[in-house]
């Protein structure tokens, strides 16, 4: 299928301000892009793009005091099935590991592994450490949660999600990520696309959602701690060890958001209704 996706962004800014966006697809994804259009109204060359340790597309701005707009349309070819998964399967020992995924067992600035280490082997030390660890562990977190993103704040960690028992998509992520890291399961934040594509539309605003990424077998496996279920249609933007290292944008002087919109859904589907 192909999915369209974009977004127009509206920032004000009292002083010169240096900006970087993690706007784009993520590098793992680039050969799906079909077209791709952003605009920068303040900056024609769309700024200096580079890639950093995670494989995330980066861009760099410089920003005079005023107001500026990012607007984005694309369209991206997706394989149309839902995140698949072997409850069977079992991780690897952690000597067997690449060595590019062991970061992805410590410790970050969201996931604190020291507080909740007794808390994991008491729930989950007697299941087997594989896919059916993982899911057990996200049921847990489903259900420790309550969704709710007029109380979304920016420090809360995993530790503090529980124990306040709400959050966002982040939120749902960081602690399921936390867990498996405690359970020796390496675990990779993820945030992107989601839209609603086989499932019953959401009133609320389409946001961009976060996921979350459980390293089993010898591979990188799909799970969302939010929905818990299996969903069509994630495009991936950035990956990182937890919300820190994936912030859509990063200012390094203060910004007001104007506007911020998301859009997202099924080419298809899109022309049959028009």
């Amino acid at each position: 299928m192909l999915i369209r996706y974009g977004f127009d962004i509206e920032i004000a800014v009292a002083q010169t301000t240096s900006l970087i966006t993690q706007l784009d697809i993520h590098t793992s994804r680039k050969h799906d892009i079909v077209e791709d259009r952003f605009v920068c109204s303040s900056d024609s060359s769309g700024g200096r793009l580079y890639n950093d340790f995670y494989g995330n597309v980066c861009r760099r701005f410089t920003l005079q005091p005023g107001v500026h707009a990012l607007h984005r349309r694309g369209v991206v070819s997706d394989n149309g099935q839902p995140d698949h998964r072997d409850l069977s399967v079992l991780c690897k020992p952690i000597s067997a590991l690449p060595d590019d995924v062991l970061i992805y067992l410590m410790a970050s600035r969201y996931c604190e592994l020291d507080h909740l280490a007794v808390m994991a082997a008491q729930n989950f030390g007697h299941l087997p450490q594989g896919c059916a660890m993982v899911q057990a562990i996200v049921d847990f977190a489903h259900a420790s949660l309550r969704f709710n993103y007029g109380l979304a704040r920016p420090t809360r960690s995993a530790q503090d999600a529980l124990r306040e028992g709400t959050g966002v998509c982040r939120d749902f992520a960081h602690v399921a990520i936390a867990l498996c890291r405690a359970m020796s399961i390496p675990a990779r934040y993820a945030t992107g696309y989601l839209g609603d594509i086989g499932v019953p539309p959401d009133p609320a605003p389409m946001d961009f959602s976060a996921w979350f990424e459980a390293y089993v077998g010898d591979r990188w496996v799909t799970f969302d701690a939010r929905h818990n279920k299996p969903r069509i249609g994630r495009v991936v933007m950035a990956y990182g060890r937890d919300a820190a290292d994936t912030a859509l944008i990063t200012s390094f002087g203060a910004h007001t958001l104007n506007r911020f919109e998301v859009v997202t859904d099924e080419v298809a589907a899109s022309a049959d209704a028009a």
